[in-house]
């Protein structure tokens, strides 16, 4: 099998991905068909952008979590295959524009769009991406569904707006910056874990510990992204190490180590936000801060709280080869390197 999920395992975590891929591999597999369908269009720039997509891979972390979910209610139909697909136009939008809004030149390896093709088109293809999702989930004619999606598309602008509102701000707070990875991360999570309890006929009881399973998922995923910035190499994470805080963007294991710090440490972490580039501050010396005050442990431990209260959260479920599958998924999450 060729599905994204596996791309990026490491021992640690091809088990994870592989039970995953058996009991879900064939609806990705139509997942991806229905995705790149999606995709074209007689609009030249579509057409080409999307097949640069299409080739650029992803995870489809969200479409497999849908999936599964849907399997573990007993779901079995093109229903799931269709919302799966949604998720992934939505999470791919949404990429698009966060790499125009952060002037990022790499993802997964490979030129961003924007830096192909230029913002102004980009920007279109974001908003072509959403609007093509939203026409696509209305096919089953399920306004509570399309009711999440809208939820969770508006949870993910706010996010960027909080996260933009703030960037570069070293009095960013720990709760604040949580706050917005919910928004801006775990919302399309747990929307994509609770979807298929909305499918008819309609599995109410189910909603809520699902929603709290990919919320509390999103999150280890958006930390465990936190952590791979200081802990990965390039090649691993297909673009710079510390690229966040070179962006502006102050994630975890910094931000807690900021008021443990001294004076002339936090001036040099200023630098870099303001300067949005590593001209007067050394890279080295930055790492060394944060491996130094422990911060990336207890990001890491954060990040296996979540985890845990993802698997807490599927309790709810009885015994089966599908909440196996979705049990094994934070382990992914947690030893994921790319």
């Amino acid at each position: 099998m060729s599905h994204r999920l596996v791309s990026s395992a490491r021992p640690a975590d091809e088990g994870a991905a592989a039970r995953i891929l058996e009991l879900v591999g064939p609806k990705l597999e139509a997942t991806e068909r229905l995705f790149q369908e999606r995709l074209t269009s007689d609009v030249p720039f579509i057409a080409r952008s999307g097949e640069y997509l299409v080739r650029g891979g992803g995870k489809r972390m969200r479409p497999a979590l849908l999936l599964l979910s849907a399997r573990m209610l007993g779901r079995d139909s093109e229903e799931e295959v269709t919302y799966a697909a949604v998720v992934e136009m939505i999470h791919t939008a949404t990429l698009i524009h966060d790499d125009i809004i952060d002037h990022a030149e790499l993802r997964r390896g490979r030129r961003t769009l924007h830096s192909v093709w230029g913002a102004n088109l980009t920007v279109l293809l974001g908003d072509w991406l959403y609007t093509a999702a939203m026409k696509l989930a209305l096919a089953h004619d399920n306004l509570r569904v399309i009711d999440l999606l809208c939820d969770a598309t508006l949870g993910m602008t706010e996010g960027e707006l909080l996260a933009l509102e703030r960037l570069g701000a070293v009095d960013l707070g720990r709760d604040e910056y949580l706050d917005i990875l919910e928004r801006k991360t775990a919302r399309l999570f747990a929307a994509a874990a609770a979807l298929p309890a909305l499918m008819q006929p309609a599995r109410h009881e189910a909603f809520e510990p699902l929603e709290r399973y990919g919320r509390a998922l999103g999150l280890c995923f958006q930390l465990v992204d936190d952590l791979l910035d200081y802990t990965a190499s390039q090649d691993e994470l297909g673009k710079p190490v510390l690229a966040d805080l070179k962006e502006g963007k102050l994630t975890l294991p910094l931000l807690l180590a900021l008021p443990r710090i001294t004076p002339e440490e936090r001036r040099k972490v200023a630098h870099v936000l303001e300067d949005r580039a590593f001209r007067r501050a050394d890279p080295d010396e930055l790492l060394e801060i944060v491996r130094r005050e422990g911060t990336i442990e207890e990001t890491s431990r954060l990040a296996e709280a979540y985890a845990a209260q993802a698997r807490e959260a599927l309790a709810a479920f009885p015994d089966g080869e599908a909440r196996s599958a979705l049990e094994l998924a934070p382990d992914y999450v947690l030893h994921r390197r790319a």
